[in-house]
């Protein structure tokens, strides 16, 4: 019984311990829960609040709505560019599925920058060879052409000194004049090429010609034996210089269908890189090596249509069917920057203007290069400025340097025969024959330096002397003809006021002089050459002048 009343007395203390630790949890849970909320403020009716009426409200509403319609419209922005981004990703999808062979492109591309990178450095690595056969070649045509002009003016010297002894009578020997044995044998010598020179026309059937007018341009068995061998040697280590090249590398044809292969396959890559104007500097090396042995004085060079890589270039230009495909610029820009510069070299240093033949072939080619081959549209062509300044330098230098005119008393050239008259002969028609040459570049250099270098320069200070000195007759009117036929037609054809260019009022005078003179000798027929002469030249006052003077009537048709 004790036992028992002890377990009760437990049982009923633990739950009266349970109870208070319950009973102070709930106690503690109620404080918590009045600190949490916060007092509620109580209204004091004292205070008065904003008047609030409609126009407040409708106010409010639409500050409201308008907000949440820039919020609409910022949504509607952006939805519609997800719209766009979408569209364009499924387009670029396409593409990218279209386009399975990205991989082949990528090789393409890499396989082409990797060819071009062998082509520079190769090219660069080839260039000191080119620069040193190319100047070598020049340097040899330079050096025979100084030797010829040196030959020639030791000549005219020499005979010139020659004769001034032999027309003044004295023993002494004249400055620059040669000794004995040795100033006859030049004589001799030159007597013998003139002699040869004849014989040749003769044979050829060439009837208008006068002793002077051939191009005095032999050379001696041995400077021929030598210059061509040093040329051989020079076109020998030019035909080397690519041979241990892959003709991939060299070959301008193939180099330009890798380049076709480009353009064909990925034109805006192609575009965009500017090849169209890359390629002329790229070639320019391989274009040179084959022009070391062209040399555009002489008739049997090679016309520079015919040569491999003008055709090559030509065909790679013709492949566009665009007129404004800038591919169709690259021959004209390797003429401007390659060939003309080229021609300048041989105007500057090789050119004789002396020679007539060389001036035609010149002439032909720069108006073929001009007329036909038209340079670059979108630049001012500068190497042909720079070619016909260096042209009129030339003409300038030779008119002043090579040629002489001398005069002698009448008694002396009155007998054809004479070494006086022989030499004043030839040295008059060696003049016309410049004067011929310079006027052959009318139409490629401007008319009034072609005036200045030909009419002002040379008829009126030398060969118009010689022809106030010749009496009226034969050949002092087949002089005249002779200069008139130089004289482009195109200079007369617009002049309708009856008189001439002011540049020929002295040699027209010279002709009305003539004229007088041979209708006073009664030389009708001489009378009508002239005055024909003048009428050709325009000369139309004069002519009339005379016909009036001399009641020749029946010249008035000739007007």
């Amino acid at each position: 019984d004790g036992s028992s009343e002890d377990e009760a007395q437990i049982k009923w203390e633990e739950q009266q311990i349970k109870k208070a630790v319950k009973l102070s949890q709930e106690t503690y849970d109620d404080a918590s829960l009045h600190k949490s909320q916060p007092a509620k403020p109580k209204f004091d009716p004292s205070i008065s609040l904003p008047p609030v009426n409609l126009e407040i409200v409708k106010k409010r509403l639409t500050e409201r709505i308008t907000s949440l319609q820039d919020v609409h419209r910022a949504h509607q922005r952006e939805y519609e560019k997800c719209v766009e981004d979408i569209e364009s990703s499924k387009m670029t999808v396409q593409e990218l599925e279209k386009s399975s062979d990205a991989a082949l492109n990528y090789k393409f591309y890499r396989a082409m920058k990797t060819y071009v990178e062998n082509l520079i450095n190769c090219l660069n690595e080839k260039l000191k060879h080119i620069n040193d056969l190319e100047l070598a070649a020049h340097v040899l045509l330079q050096q025979r052409a100084m030797r010829v002009l040196k030959r020639r003016q030791d000549e005219l010297k020499n005979e010139s000194a020659h004769i001034q002894h032999l027309t003044s009578g004295s023993d002494k020997p004249t400055n620059g004049r040669l000794e004995g044995d040795e100033e006859t044998q030049l004589l001799e010598t030159c007597e013998h090429q003139r002699t040869r020179r004849r014989q040749v026309r003769e044979r050829a059937g060439e009837a208008d010609h006068h002793e002077g007018m051939s191009s005095d341009d032999e050379l001696t068995p041995t400077e021929v034996t030598e210059f061509r061998k040093s040329r051989d040697n020079v076109l020998e280590d030019s035909r080397k210089i690519f041979e241990d090249v892959h003709a991939d590398f060299c070959d301008i044809r193939k180099i330009l269908l890798k380049f076709q292969e480009w353009k064909e396959k990925f034109p805006d890559s192609y575009c965009d890189a500017y090849i169209s104007f890359c390629l002329p500097k790229l070639l320019n090396p391989l274009i040179r090596v084959q022009l070391i042995n062209w040399n555009p004085l002489e008739q049997n060079s090679a016309e520079l249509e015919e040569m491999p890589w003008f055709r090559a270039i030509e065909e790679f230009s013709n492949e566009s069917k665009r007129d404004d495909d800038p591919d169709q610029e690259v021959l004209p820009r390797v003429i401007e920057k390659t060939i003309l510069p080229k021609i300048t070299a041989f105007v500057k240093s090789v050119w004789d203007p002396l020679s007539t033949s060389q001036t035609k072939n010149l002439v032909h080619l720069c108006s073929n290069i001009f007329e036909k081959q038209v340079l670059s549209k979108n630049e001012c062509s500068r190497a042909r400025e720079d070619l016909v300044n260096v042209a009129v330098l030339r003409m300038k230098k030779c008119v002043e340097e090579d040629v002489f005119i001398p005069l002698y008393p009448k008694s002396s050239v009155k007998d054809k025969s004479s070494l006086c008259s022989k030499f004043q002969e030839r040295l008059f028609w060696s003049a016309i024959k410049l004067f011929s040459n310079i006027l052959r570049w009318d139409g490629i250099v401007q008319e009034d330096m072609v005036r200045d270098l030909g009419v002002n320069k040379l008829l009126n200070r030398y060969l118009l002397l010689n022809l106030l000195n010749t009496p009226p007759g034969p050949d002092n009117t087949e002089k005249c003809k002779k200069v008139v036929a130089c004289l482009p037609e195109r200079w007369f054809q617009d002049l309708k006021s009856g008189s001439t260019l002011p540049e020929l009022l002295n040699f027209c005078q010279h002709l009305a002089q003539c004229a007088r003179t041979l209708h006073k000798n009664n030389y009708s027929d001489e009378v009508k050459e002239v005055i024909l002469l003048l009428v050709k030249i325009k000369a139309l006052h004069i002519v009339e002048d005379i016909i009036e003077e001399y009641k020749l009537e029946d010249l008035k048709s000739m007007i």
